[in-house]
C-alpha cells in the first residue's frame, strides 16, 4: 500500500509564506539603511529637519490608530507610505492591530524617506485627509494602490487628490490643507523627532520607547505579548 504524502496546512502555508516576506522585509531595509546612510553622508540636509533637542517620541497630534479603554503599552511606527517594506509589513500590523488594540496604542508617525520622490506628497495627502477624519482610510489606499504610483519620478499629487475625491472629502478643503504651511511642518516635526531618535529607515517601530530590532514574526508578537502581561 502506498503511503500518502504529508499534506500541508493553511496555517503551515501561510506562515512559510510569512518567513519569506520576512527575510524579503529585512533584506530591503537593510539595503534602504546603507542607501540612507550614503544620502545623508553626502547631502546636507535643511535646517528645518534637523534633529530637535525636546524631540518626542509622541505628540499630542500623532495619530493614534487604536485607543484601549486601558492602555497597558504603546508601539510607535515611523513610516513612509512609499516605502515597500512598509507596505509589506501593513497586513501583519492590521493583523496585531486587531489582536492588541484593546491593550496597546498603536501610534503612526511620518517619516517620508529622501530617495522616494512622491514620500512627502504622500504624507501630504494623508495628513490633509486626517484633517477631515479620514487619515486610516487614506493611508490604507496609498498602500493598496503603492504599485501604481511608488517610484515615479512626476509627481502624484493629482492622483492622491482623485483618491480625496473617492473619500467623499470637501475637496476645497482638502486642496488648502495640501498646500498649507501648517500641514508641511507638521510632517517636518515628525521627521525630525525620528532622526533625534535614531530613525533611519522604513519601517522603525518602537515599544514603550525603546527602538525594535525585528527579524520574525513571532518574536514580534512575543514582544507585544510580555508588553501586555
Amino acid at each position: 500500500m502506498t503511503q500518502a504524502p504529508p499534506t500541508t496546512t493553511p496555517t503551515d502555508a501561510a506562515r512559510k509564506i510569512r518567513r519569506v516576506v520576512w527575510i524579503i522585509l529585512g533584506a530591503v531595509v537593510a539595503a534602504g539603511l546603507v542607501w540612507y546612510a550614503v544620502f545623508t553622508a553626502t547631502k546636507p540636509q535643511p535646517a528645518a529637519l534637523q534633529p530637535v533637542v525636546d524631540a518626542q517620541l509622541v505628540r499630542e497630534d500623532s495619530h493614534r490608530v487604536t485607543n484601549p479603554a486601558t492602555e497597558k503599552a504603546q508601539l510607535v511606527e515611523f513610516l513612509d507610505f512609499e516605502c515597500e517594506s512598509c507596505r509589506a509589513a501593513e497586513p501583519l500590523v492590521q493583523e496585531l492591530k486587531q489582536e492588541y488594540g484593546d491593550r496597546i496604542t498603536f501610534v503612526h508617525r511620518y517619516f517620508p524617506l529622501p530617495g522616494h520622490a512622491n514620500s512627502g506628497t504622500a504624507a501630504l495627502a494623508v495628513e490633509a485627509a486626517a484633517q477631515q477624519g479620514k487619515y486610516e482610510q487614506m493611508a490604507a489606499k496609498l498602500f493598496e494602490t503603492q504599485s501604481q504610483w511608488g517610484e515615479k519620478q512626476d509627481s502624484q499629487a493629482p492622483l492622491f487628490r482623485t483618491y480625496a475625491e473617492e473619500l467623499s472629502l470637501d475637496m476645497e478643503t482638502y486642496d488648502a490643507a495640501v498646500a498649507a504651511e501648517e500641514t508641511k511642518e507638521r510632517i517636518r516635526r515628525d521627521i525630525a523627532d525620528g532622526k533625534a531618535l535614531g530613525v533611519t529607515g522604513t519601517p522603525t517601530f518602537f515599544l514603550d520607547g525603546d527602538k525594535l530590532t525585528l527579524n520574525t514574526e513571532e518574536q514580534f508578537r512575543q514582544l507585544l505579548d510580555d508588553a501586555v502581561k
